[in-house]
């Protein structure tokens, strides 16, 4: 990955509906190159997909709950079926595995605390679980889904 793939990628993350035209000004490349760049950028899943990104609260989900779960079991045939379970949940809008005394942290996005209840209930009715706790955000103060591009791939 060169400068320019660099430039695209940070294009892209700031507005992927960009006209090919606008971003091959834009980063100084004529549009052919930079379309087919693009194209290598996703054969080769550094760019993963376009998407609209929407505000929660405009449609009704305004409470964001960061969920810390402890479980008894470290089978990889346990993990196998809770990510598969969680990865169907809607409103799980991200799943991390964890290291230290935490074992997954999910972020859910939901209507309110009678829906997060429902939730939680079908979480722990699902499956064994030795700890669950539960973060309510007050106010998302800083949101992006931008990443830094670095001058040089680690």
């Amino acid at each position: 990955m060169d400068s320019i793939d660099r430039k695209i990628l940070t294009a892209l993350q700031k507005d992927s509906t960009i006209s090919i035209a606008e971003l091959a000004e834009h980063i100084g490349l004529s549009q052919t190159p930079c379309w087919k760049r693009i194209q290598r950028l996703e054969a080769q899943g550094v760019i993963l997909r376009r998407v609209a990104l929407v505000a929660p609260e405009k449609i009704g989900l305004g409470l964001t709950v960061f969920v810390q779960i402890e479980t008894p079991d470290h089978s990889v045939h346990w993990l196998d079926r809770f990510a598969t379970a969680v990865n169907a949940m809607p409103e799980v809008m991200e799943l991390y595995r964890m290291a230290g005394d935490v074992d997954y942290m999910l972020r859910v996005v939901v209507s309110d605390m009678a829906d997060y209840d429902r939730f939680y209930r079908k979480l722990i009715e699902d499956f064994q679980l030795k700890n669950v706790t539960s973060r309510f955000a007050m106010e998302r103060i800083k949101s992006t889904t931008a990443y830094r591009v670095p001058e040089t791939a680690t």
